[in-house]
């Protein structure tokens, strides 16, 4: 087995492009993952068999969904907004994407967002095992007060109650979202009852 690589134990995945960068041609490629030191996941994502860190399922998401957006339940749960555990994670993708490879585990549940929604709040999330994309809170927030009938009204209740709770909110990002949304008038009267 060849073990003499360029490969990192502490990146979990690589795109056919950071390969490439580190010198790696199509064939050694396709070596390696013959030697099982690399497994293909889809046609431009490889998962690293020396990786020896943490596991995380946004990351792992990401891996399959590269354009993808962490977003709405398991966003909420990602900033603490939430008690409940997605049996799924939920990812935002522009509407005319699409995704080859979808894994077994983690499932994967995707919301096909208008461009946008999909393009606005996106920021970098990060857990022990690696980093990936994400909307930030404000924008999680706005999104599940506009899906609350695909969410459930008490969660979607909850979820802004635990929001206004918090010292660190930004009421005014937060209408911005909603209105742009579509959902100004709907946070308006959460806001009336919970205020």
């Amino acid at each position: 087995m060849d073990t003499n690589h360029p490969l990192s134990s502490d990146q979990r995945f690589y795109s056919i492009t950071d390969l490439q960068n580190l010198g790696l041609s199509y064939y050694r490629i396709n070596k390696m993952v013959e030697q099982h030191l690399l497994s293909k996941m889809n046609n431009k994502m490889y998962e690293n068999a020396a990786y020896s860190g943490d596991e995380s399922d946004y990351a792992l998401a990401m891996a399959y969904a590269p354009k993808g957006v962490i977003c709405m339940m398991s966003a909420a749960r990602y900033y603490g907004l939430t008690n409940y555990l997605p049996d799924a994670v939920d990812i935002a993708i522009e509407r005319n994407m699409k995704v080859s490879t979808v894994p077994e585990w983690p499932r994967l549940h995707f919301w096909y967002f208008p461009q946008e929604r999909y393009e606005t709040g996106i920021v970098t999330g990060q857990d022990d095992g690696g980093e990936f994309r994400i909307y930030d809170i404000e924008k999680t927030v706005a999104d599940i007060l506009y899906y609350r009938n695909k969410i459930g009204i008490e969660e979607t209740g909850e979820i802004l109650k635990n929001y206004l709770s918090k010292d660190d909110r930004n009421l005014p990002v937060l209408h911005r979202y909603a209105e742009r949304t579509g959902c100004g008038k709907i946070l308006g009267t959460y806001l009336e009852v919970l205020l």
